[in-house]
Formats: structure tokens, C-alpha cells, sequence
């Protein structure tokens, strides 16, 4: 491939690969095309969930994307993750069951929810914040109602965006409690369930319960995608120019 960009960034996707998710084959497709079309070189690494919370296990890493494919064989690793990238400040992205752990991670390290509980990993908790929703989104499409002034609007583009789903958990306790620790829900459905989370102040961090990486064919990475992908790319030439001086 040649194609001239100024730097390459690298990528950890957190996750147990699977030839059987669908978004996991389609990830190698997404990165060549940012390449190609975008000149956002990524050299993408996967980590299992098991090996993700071991220490130093996202050093050097310009951006962490938590993917779909729950649950996941080591919740904690994918936890742990997500807590190094957000207080790190390291560009992240979670989709569909990185959506809800995103939530759950920051339902229990900063809102101090620490029996808060996903239905998937913990049916019988007695704190759950992620559960079944009453209508499973295995593949579905539905609108996403886009809050303006937002990382997600910006990213984006529009107010409103159809978008393919692939989970049957999404958040529903505790909503207000991490709106007032300081996580924002940008994006709803047309029901004004949540959809999109971010965390203003962060250099990047959006999780989305839609899969984005599912969008069209693979041939046009989504915005969001996209969007990780500059702020990788930008990560990588801050920390290449402060080790040059």
C-alpha cells in the first residue's frame, strides 16, 4: 500500500476475536479503507479481554476501541481497559457491548456504584445497571436522535442518523446519578432511550450501542470511526513531537 501520511498511530481493540462477529471481520476492511481513502494509518492490535487489564497493557497505545462480542471472557480485563483509557486520557471508542461497559466502568470507579452489575455477565445482581431491553436490536435499524453541541454531533454531522444494532442490553438504573458525575448522553432513540455517551474534557471518548462498524459495506469507515482514527493519528504525532522536542 502506498499511501503518505505523517504518522501512524496504534490501535488496541479490546476483545475476544471472533470470526463469528460479524464487526470483528469487518474492522481489517475499516482500517484499509481509512488508509486509502483517508490517509489514517493504523496499526491495529488485538488484546484479549484476559490480558487487558494486565499493567502496562495499553502503553504506547494511541487509541483503545472496546468491540462488540459480549460478554466478554474476562469482564474485569475490559473494565480495566476502559479505566486506563479514560483516565490516561487515551482516545476511545466502545460500540455495542463497549457501550455498556463504558457505563458500567464509570458507574463503578466514579459514580462509586460498586455493585452496580451487568445482566448479561450477573442475571441475579441485585444492582443492575445493564439489562435486557424490551425489545432486542439484533439486527435492527432505528433512527438516533443527535444532541447538538456535542462530540457526537460534530462528529457525526447531522441531528439525526439511522444506524444498525447488534445487542440485546442497554442501560436503564442510575442514568442521573452518572449525568451528574459528569458523563453526557448525546444521542437517544426516537423513545429517548440512550444510545450515545461521551465525556467532555476527554480528548476523545465516545461509546455508541449501535454498531458503527457495521455501516454500509466496510468501504466507508462511519464518522465515528473515522473520528477515533484522527484522534489517534493526532495522539501519535503529540507524543512523537514531544519525544523529538
Amino acid at each position: 500500500m502506498n499511501v503518505h501520511v505523517a504518522h501512524t498511530a496504534r490501535l488496541a481493540l479490546v476483545g475476544d476475536r471472533s470470526p463469528a462477529v460479524v464487526s470483528h471481520t469487518r474492522i481489517p476492511l475499516l482500517l484499509e479503507a481509512l488508509a486509502e481513502r483517508d490517509r489514517l494509518v493504523l496499526d491495529a492490535y488485538w488484546i484479549p479481554s484476559e490480558e487487558a487489564g494486565d499493567t502496562g497493557a495499553l502503553h504506547g497505545f494511541d487509541a483503545v476501541w472496546a468491540v462488540p462480542g459480549s460478554p466478554y471472557r474476562s469482564e474485569a480485563g475490559v473494565l480495566a481497559a476502559i479505566r486506563g483509557a479514560r483516565e490516561e486520557g487515551i482516545p476511545f471508542l466502545g460500540t455495542c457491548g463497549g457501550f455498556q461497559h463504558a457505563l458500567l466502568e464509570y458507574a463503578r470507579t466514579v459514580c462509586g456504584l460498586t455493585e452496580a452489575a451487568h445482566a448479561e455477565n450477573d442475571p441475579d445482581a441485585d444492582d443492575v445497571l445493564i439489562e435486557p431491553l424490551a425489545c432486542s436490536l439484533v439486527g435492527h435499524e432505528a433512527a438516533v436522535v443527535v444532541e447538538p453541541d456535542s462530540l457526537a454531533h460534530s462528529v457525526i454531522g447531522s441531528a439525526r442518523t439511522v444506524e444498525r444494532y447488534f445487542c440485546s442490553y442497554g442501560p436503564s438504573r442510575h442514568l442521573d446519578r452518572l449525568r451528574a458525575h459528569g458523563l453526557r448522553f448525546s444521542g437517544h432513540d426516537e423513545e429517548g432511550q440512550v444510545r450515545i455517551a461521551e465525556l467532555p474534557g476527554h480528548p476523545f471518548f465516545l461509546a455508541t450501542l449501535f454498531q458503527p462498524e457495521l455501516s454500509g459495506d466496510g468501504s466507508r469507515p462511519h464518522p465515528v470511526v473515522r473520528a477515533l482514527a484522527r484522534a489517534a493519528v493526532a495522539r501519535a504525532a503529540a507524543r512523537e513531537e514531544a519525544r523529538t522536542g
